[in-house]
């Protein structure tokens, strides 16, 4: 497996390659998922379930993909993107075919929803941490364009599923998605690593260790020092050594005691060994907690979480919206869900672009994004026509394009060291919004048959994220620490100038 090495890798050459096998990638594994919508209607006549209970197949498979990013993104770190590629193929093709024959809506759950949702969560993490590797200063470009891949996958899926149905039915449609997603294992062929993965370096210290490893258990012994004078023809010349037995501590005494009964597998050696074995998951814990411990960090999880629990659920029910007023018999040519595909891409891309740019923060870009989303979705339920659920769905389509700068800004807040980790903290957090944002909005149909009130919160939860996320990272906040600080920190040090969150607020542009 080899590695690509030296500055000259990044912002170019191979890295496009990367971008290209990244961006087929993602939309092989979130096409189906994305054009979910399409095949809701689908199950919602098959199998006779609440509009609530189905729901919950949708909303599993982006939350679980999402959810997992913490330990998708600890496999990158220890194999590496390619192998993780592959298995992915194996999951997302799997769990497809799977569907195929589900007979309930609780069996499509566990195959469309967790099966599926894996493989994607694993596609994501490795798409997005091999694509940053390769790029600096072109770096929310090219997250741009990796991420269109699920909107282009989206578009593309919704209208190619609704003609698979109508020749093959539900089945046929399933097996043949499933059989695309095959592909995937082709993808991960070009993402050669900058660096070795921990488990292949872990690996090759193994081989290049020439001396004995350390036994597990080593009997104790005194050192002995001979006191007797002795006088040889062959060692007439040296001085005389002493026997003397040194004394260990009553504790070691007592260690080495127990060692010497118990053996190899005795309680202080296993202790060692378990302590040996807990010690990086100990200090993950103890990373993961400073990361949380960060203001603006903290502020835009909480932001994702409101994001995903109020965004998602429109691209799931949009069609079913649609049929349910009367505004369109049947499925139109070019879905909702496709409108919302296509525009997301746009807006990715657009998003990327802007974020490059050095008079742009970031960070507030992605809360005014959060805003006009919030304020769009507050307008469907006023909207009577489907020409109006059209232009209302390209709206929130654009800005939902917001997800190409969630790795751009996680680099800057935390740094690329830390990407994998704090990603997937950031991910886990959305993906707890979208499992539970469609299921609310089923219930609430369920519950006054009408979609207006579902609507409406969603539209506020998206609407609060916003306005929550540009009043966290206001520099106000920055400054009434440094006032509540300054003399402790005078006392300490005059000369050293201290680092506030509002650098890194500063920095995200």
């Amino acid at each position: 497996m080899g590695a690509v090495k030296g500055e000259g890798a990044l912002d170019g050459g191979w890295g496009w390659m990367i971008v290209v096998a990244s961006f087929m990638a993602q939309f092989l594994s979130f096409g189906s998922p994305q054009s979910v919508g399409v095949l809701y209607p689908e199950w919602l006549s098959a199998f006779q379930a609440g509009k609530g209970m189905t729901a919950w197949v949708g909303s599993m498979v982006s939350g679980v993909a999402l959810i997992t990013s913490p330990v998708c993104s600890a496999c990158v770190d220890n194999f590496g993107a390619r192998p993780v590629t592959v298995f992915s193929g194996v999951m997302v093709a799997g769990g497809l075919m799977l569907s195929a024959f589900a007979p309930s809506v609780s069996f499509l759950i566990f195959s469309y929803g967790i099966v599926v949702g894996i493989g994607c969560g694993l596609v994501y993490a490795a798409t997005l941490t091999i694509t940053c590797q390769y790029f600096d200063k072109r770096r929310g470009l090219a997250l741009g364009i990796v991420t269109t891949g699920t909107s282009v996958g989206g578009f593309t899926y919704a209208t190619l599923q609704n003609e698979l149905i109508e020749l093959f039915g539900l089945e046929g449609c399933l097996l043949i998605i499933g059989a695309l997603a095959l592909n995937l294992m082709a993808c991960a062929g070009p993402m050669r690593p900058l660096n070795l993965p921990g488990y292949y370096l872990k690996q090759r210290a193994a081989l290049q260790r020439t001396e004995e490893p350390e036994a597990l258990y080593t009997k104790p012994t005194a050192i002995i020092i001979d006191s007797d004078l002795k006088t040889t023809p062959s060692l007439a010349g040296n001085t005389a050594t002493i026997k003397l037995l040194i004394p260990k501590e009553p504790t070691e005494l007592q260690e080495s005691e127990g060692e010497r009964k118990g053996g190899i597998f005795s309680c202080s050696t296993v202790t060692r060994a378990i302590k040996k074995r807990m010690h990086p998951y100990g200090r993950y814990l103890c990373e993961t907690v400073e990361l949380l411990q960060d203001r603006v960090f903290m502020a835009f999880c909480i932001a994702i979480f409101l994001f995903s629990l109020g965004a998602f659920p429109p691209v799931l029910f949009m069609e079913d919206v649609a049929q349910s007023e009367g505004l369109i018999d049947g499925i139109a040519l070019i879905p909702l869900v496709s409108i919302v595909a296509m525009t997301t891409g746009i807006g990715k891309l657009v998003l990327g672009v802007l974020a490059d740019m050095q008079w742009v923060n970031s960070l507030y870009l992605y809360a005014l994004t959060l805003t006009c989303t919030g304020a769009a979705l507050l307008l469907i339920p006023v909207s009577k026509s489907y020409i109006g659920l059209q232009a209302l769905s390209a709206v929130v389509g654009f800005f939902s394009g917001n997800w190409s700068l969630t790795s751009y800004i996680t680099t800057k807040i935390v740094g690329l060291e830390r990407l994998s980790q704090a990603h997937g903290i950031l991910m886990c957090f959305g993906g707890f919004g979208i499992t539970l944002g469609p299921p609310v909005v089923g219930w609430f149909f369920d519950w006054t048959q009408s979609y207006d009130l579902a609507f409406y919160f969603s539209g506020t939860c998206v609407l609060v994220s916003g306005l929550f996320l540009f009043v966290a990272t206001l520099p106000c906040w920055n400054r009434t620490s440094e006032e509540g600080n300054s003399p402790a920190k005078e006392d300490v040090s005059t000369s050293q100038k201290p680092t506030f969150d509002c650098d890194k607020v500063a920095s995200v542009a």
